[in-house]
């Protein structure tokens, strides 16, 4: 029988019938099983991109559990193991714990138990290779987004990114509504030395109202003294990896509470259990609007600000850096025809002008949406963007700029003042714009 490894469970114990018994408890529940009698044999079944969890008795004849976990390790140390162990064999699966195994049951075990165990694993593992999946897309596409430009504020913050992104230290982002705030996270963890991990992402203005720190922090009403019981939050979901808390403005303040804890302690314990279990990750956090004005009010709390203002990541709007719109806007044309599979780009006399003359409140995002609504003609068409269906991403960028520039020019008749006035940009960026792009105002200023 063919499995989905995506849910797949590879079960190894060489006791029949324990074997036949577990494998009909997880059956029972849901789980597609693959089971061996030896650890050799279980070992050929797995590779890097195995998509499941394996579970292993310590005690085997022949290459014992904790071999195969070593040999595991090997083959790719994220695969979640989890061992099961007699009394006897406590240290030993508490010492592989250390080791960066998943989980460990006592014998005898109750199968629910076994199975929420698994269920966990099994998310972490789709988690883990969900990113990896990203970000070798990511890597391939370069994909830039609202980072490209070349204005001063942009091109700051790119370099800020690549510093922030080898440093292991709590970041907060702090951006209007599209600017681009999870792409910079992402990126930060794209290049970080966590890159391997998951990135865990929490909307945290969507938080349940009910049970918000459960869903943070976990619960458990039980505690077996074979193992780990009880449902884990997403903190323990991004152990070693990074935690993405998304507009934090809207965290409610009991949370926050048990948030600052986190970060001051890295102490994650579920909200009815006093036995703490400290992960290991790295907290980003956005906002969209000012935190120091929130705390003010009373409505964010002081000390989490500190704790999260070490390092604070300010993202422009757009009106702050209108030359970026140009070059912005053709690669969102270049994307969106690419997507759409649509043919030439025409563009109106007065889209042309919103463009130049707009605010974009909604930034890149408001600024992408519109680029499509051009793609598919949603907007008037009368004038034809300059071909460039032959010319590469950079040479189109450049090229539509130049246009761009020219269209100011030949409405302010070569004013050159009155021109910065319609594209809002500073003088010496667009006199130097003009100087590489070789456009001379004087051309203008009879037409």
């Amino acid at each position: 029988m063919l499995f989905d490894t995506d849910q797949q469970v590879i079960f190894v114990e060489d006791d029949e019938a324990l074997r036949t018994a577990t494998i009909q408890t997880l059956e029972l529940a849901g789980l597609q099983v693959l089971a061996f009698a030896a650890a050799d044999a279980a070992l050929a079944a797995i590779d890097p991109d195995f998509g499941g969890v394996i579970v292993s008795d310590i005690r085997m004849r022949g290459m014992d559990g904790l071999q195969l976990f070593a040999r595991i390790r090997a083959i790719d140390p994220d695969i979640p193991v989890i061992l099961v162990t007699g009394h006897a064999d406590v240290a030993m699966a508490v010492g592989a714990l250390r080791d960066g195994a998943f989980d460990f049951l006592t014998k005898p075990f109750a199968g629910d138990h076994m199975i929420a165990s698994i269920r966990r694993a099994l998310e972490t593992r789709l988690l883990i290779l969900d990113n990896r999946r990203l970000r070798a897309l990511a890597e391939t596409q370069d994909n830039m987004g609202p980072l490209i430009g070349d204005s001063p504020a942009i091109a700051h913050l790119r370099a800020s990114i690549r510093q922030l992104a080898a440093v292991d230290i709590d970041i907060l982002i702090e951006g209007e509504t599209g600017t681009g705030k999870d792409l910079v996270a992402r990126i930060l963890h794209r290049h970080s030395k966590r890159r391997d991990q998951a990135f865990v992402a929490i909307n945290c203005g969507a938080l349940s109202e009910d049970s918000p720190e459960n869903e943070l922090f976990g619960h458990a009403s039980v505690r077996m003294a074979q193992g780990r019981s009880g449902r884990f939050g997403q903190v323990e979901r991004a152990n070693r990896g990074v935690l993405f808390l998304d507009d934090i403005d809207s965290m409610a303040l009991p949370v926050q509470a048990r948030l600052l804890r986190l970060l001051e302690q890295r102490d994650s314990e579920p909200t009815d259990i006093n036995h703490p279990r400290p992960p290991d990750i790295r907290v980003i956090a956005t906002s969209k609007v000012d935190l120091g004005d929130l705390a003010a009010k009373g409505l964010f709390r002081s000390d989490l600000l500190y704790r999260l203002n070490t390092i604070c990541v300010r993202l422009p709007p757009l009106r702050e850096r209108r030359e970026d719109v140009p070059s912005l806007f053709a690669y969102f044309i270049a994307e969106s025809r690419a997507q759409l599979g649509t043919g030439e780009f025409k563009m109106s006399d007065a889209a042309r002008r919103h463009l130049i003359s707009h605010d974009w409140p909604g930034n890149a995002r408001e600024l992408k949406s519109y680029a499509v609504k051009a793609v598919l003609g949603l907007a008037d068409s009368g004038v034809q963007a300059p071909d460039s269906s032959q010319l590469s991403l950079r040479d189109r960028v450049r090229r539509f700029e130049a246009w761009v520039i020219e269209e100011a020019l030949r409405s302010t008749h070569g004013n050159v003042t009155a021109a910065q006035a319609v594209l809002k940009v500073p003088r010496k960026t667009l006199y130097e714009k003009m100087a590489r792009l070789s456009i001379d105002a004087a051309l203008y200023r009879q037409t």
